[in-house]
């Protein structure tokens, strides 16, 4: 029997502000969106919590944060990963470094892990998956942590931070050598991760799209890439956003986060999608096989 081309569609920094918000639930009411993944310390988290009651088909993962945002834990507890007011590390190669030569860090990074996940728990909403901001959760420091508490906790899925580079730059050359840099570094991460995750019988996507062409998933991105779609589980993370101040302290500033909430929302797209026999699914349903 040939094995079905099926496709999650998800939206980092669900909470980050309300203009991000608004555009998750948008894209996934009127568009193509199944799951969200959230910032539980994000400006908007409350917002974005009730706003998730509200449409309980979307599935909602944890977007852990380790760099570029405020902490769930007071500083005094956390002192080597956050400012005075909480905020952590803007630049996540340093963090990434700092938690592997800062003596005592990993103890520190533990406690900030469970305690964000502990914060989602507590919203009452299903967790669907984990990931990362800027893909922080694929350091191994931080891959064991999430393995070691997952039956606790109840993880049941991971997103697996690996994009297949030759279809990456088949579909977009733009940047090329950074995308060939990427490629490599999260190709080596992903091979120390795998068969960990495979070990602890935690679901994660065969293959993933959006780290790459992170900010900008247009149309035409999208449209190129359904159509090069293979069989399997995919997953497509995108940054959709109505632009308010916060996001934009937050988003780099060539992030196309409209047009990418235009490509989720377009009804071309969608009949693209059932044309080719591709079926939309969330982590919800992977992680229940």
């Amino acid at each position: 029997m040939t094995e079905r081309k099926r496709l999650i569609v998800s939206a980092d920094d669900f909470g980050m502000s309300p203009g991000v918000n608004a555009a998750i639930v948008e894209a996934h009411r009127d568009g193509i969106l199944t799951d969200a993944s959230l910032m539980v310390s994000g400006a908007a988290a409350d917002e974005a919590v009730e706003l998730a009651r509200a449409v309980p088909r979307l599935s909602v993962g944890l977007h852990l944060v380790l760099a570029q945002g405020r902490a769930t834990l007071p500083p005094r507890t956390i002192p080597d990963l956050v400012d005075g007011d909480g905020f952590f590390r803007n630049q996540p190669i340093r963090a990434a470094l700092g938690y592997f030569f800062t003596p005592g860090v990993r103890a520190q990074v533990q406690r900030e892990v469970e305690a964000q996940i502990e914060k989602f728990l507590a919203t009452g909403l299903p967790l669907s998956h984990v990931d990362g901001h800027v893909n922080i959760h694929m350091h191994p420091t931080i891959v064991n942590i999430l393995l070691a508490v997952a039956d606790r906790y109840g993880i049941r899925a991971l997103r697996l931070t690996r994009e297949p580079l030759r279809m990456a730059l088949r579909l977009n050359r733009e940047h090329a050598p950074r995308k060939v840099a990427e490629g490599l570094t999260f190709s080596a991460l992903s091979a120390y991760a795998r068969p960990r995750i495979g070990a602890r019988n935690l679901s994660c996507p065969d293959r993933l799209f959006g780290l790459h062409q992170s900010g900008h998933i247009t149309e035409v991105y999208l449209s190129q890439l359904l159509s090069l779609l293979t069989q399997g589980v995919t997953e497509l993370y995108c940054h959709p956003a109505h632009l308010d101040d916060e996001a934009r302290r937050w988003r780099p500033p060539d992030y196309e986060s409209e047009a990418e909430l235009r490509a989720l929302t377009s009804p071309r797209i969608a009949e693209q999608i059932r044309a080719l026999g591709i079926e939309l699914m969330s982590y919800r349903d992977l992680a229940s096989g």
